[in-house]
């Protein structure tokens, strides 16, 4: 498809969008659109099922609602790109730059998304089943209430990402990581790294291993009052178990031995 016929297409497509459906027509493609430049274009609604856009340019476009399903994505450019509600059900994404898309209540049950760039991406209450995220980037991404459940995340450096709410029926989590419910807090390690979550995720910390244990009274009451210094000594015990045994602070060992 060439560039003006493109550029009809989307005008039609403006037109039924303005227009409430009344005039214009509304994009219904299954169309060859790789190596396609549509840069901050107006698709919502839009109908693209089984297109092959493979290295096509959609960052910053409105694709709010579309239909996606069975695309080929793969190296596509999605920068900022809202995808609110859209369908990617079964899409392939591999390797795809998805930085600061708005992906939210998006169904991508089952994409395929390997390797693809996902940093700061919006995806809360997405359905994100049974898709392969092997090596993709999920840096500072926003995962509360989304679904995971038996997707595979080896590879995924989870480190900066919050996995306190989302649905992790099932899911197949990268090595020496491990989400801990039904205690005060959520806990979620990664290596040597422990976060500590509210259940409301309305705050959180994360720190070493080691730095935790040398936390002071003061700094565990600063992050949570008295319910965090109760909780103190449980997290350790549940650090030596999973990342081995450690020292306490002084004034925890005092304390215990004042009892």
């Amino acid at each position: 498809m060439n560039s003006n016929e493109m550029n009809e297409i989307l005008k039609k497509h403006k037109i039924w969008l303005t227009s409430n459906g009344k005039n214009g027509c509304q994009i219904e493609l299954a169309a060859d659109l790789s190596y396609s430049q549509i840069v901050g274009a107006d698709l919502r609604c839009a109908s693209l099922n089984n297109s092959n856009l493979t290295h096509a340019k959609l960052n910053y476009t409105n694709l709010r609602g579309a239909e996606l399903g069975f695309c080929n994505l793969e190296w596509a450019e999605l920068c900022y790109t809202n995808l609110e509600c859209a369908n990617l059900s079964f899409s392939n994404l591999k390797n795809a730059n998805l930085r600061y898309a708005d992906l939210s209540e998006t169904d991508m049950r089952g994409a395929n998304l390997q390797s693809a760039n996902l940093r700061g991406a919006d995806l809360r209450d997405a359905d994100l089943s049974e898709t392969d995220l092997r090596g993709a980037d999920l840096s500072d991404t926003d995962l509360r209430g989304a679904d995971l459940s038996n997707a595979d995340l080896r590879d995924v450096n989870l480190r900066d990402v919050n996995l306190s709410c989302p649905n992790l029926n099932r899911t197949i989590l990268p090595e020496s990581t491990f989400i801990i419910y039904g205690e005060k807090y959520i806990i979620s390690i990664y290596g040597d790294y422990i976060r500590a979550s509210c259940c409301t995720n309305t705050h959180h910390q994360k720190h070493l291993a080691s730095k935790w244990r040398q936390f002071s009274k003061q700094d565990i009451l600063d992050m949570d009052g008295e319910d965090s210094l109760k909780f103190y000594p449980r997290l350790l015990d549940i650090i030596d178990f999973y990342c081995g045994k450690g020292e306490r602070p002084e004034w925890l060992k005092a304390q215990n031995n004042d009892l």
